[in-house]
C-alpha cells in the first residue's frame, strides 16, 4: 500500500503521538566498523534505528540501554511518531513541520521509515513540540 503524498492531507492527518521512554543517539566504538562486530554489539541492546557513516555506526537506543551498555551520548530525546502513512516521495511534509518547530526554537532529528515519520525532540520540549504539531494539524483541517 502506497503512502500519502498530498501535503494538506498529510498535515491534517498526521496525528502525532508521544512515544514512551527516553532515547539517545550514540556512535559505536571504532571496533564496530566491522559490520559483523557492529551487529554483535547491537544484539546486546535493541536499537530502534541505525545509520552507517564514514566515521562510524550511529545507533538510536533507549537511554536505559545506552546506560547499561556504557555508551556515550550528549542529549536525551523524546520520540514523537506522526501516525499518518506518509510516502517516502512526499514533498514538503517534514520541511513544514521542522520549520515550525525551529520557529519555536525546538531542535528536531527526523527519521523517515516506510510507514511513518518519527521526530526526536529534546526531552524537556516534547510536550511543547506535541502541542505545536497538533496545532499544525488543526490549522490544516480548518
Amino acid at each position: 500500500m502506497a503512502g500519502e503524498t498530498d501535503l494538506d492531507t498529510l498535515l491534517r492527518s498526521m496525528q502525532p503521538e508521544l512515544q514512551p521512554g527516553e532515547f539517545v543517539f550514540c556512535t559505536l566504538p571504532d571496533e564496530a566498523r566491522d559490520l559483523r562486530l557492529a551487529w554483535q554489539m547491537c544484539a546486546e541492546f535493541e536499537p530502534i534505528g541505525q545509520f552507517r557513516e564514514a566515521e562510524g555506526l550511529t545507533v538510536i537506543v533507549a537511554r536505559s540501554q545506552a546506560d547499561e551498555a556504557q555508551l556515550h551520548y550528549t542529549s536525551i530525546f523524546s520520540m514523537i511518531t506522526l501516525t499518518v502513512h506518509s510516502s517516502l516521495d512526499a514533498v514538503g511534509f517534514l520541511a513544514r513541520i521542522t520549520a515550525e518547530l525551529a520557529a519555536h526554537q525546538i531542535s528536531v532529528n527526523a527519521i523517515s521509515a516506510y510507514y511513518h515519520d518519527h521526530l526526536f525532540v529534546p526531552r524537556d520540549r516534547a510536550q511543547n513540540a506535541l502541542e505545536i504539531l497538533q496545532a499544525i494539524a488543526g490549522q490544516a483541517s480548518a
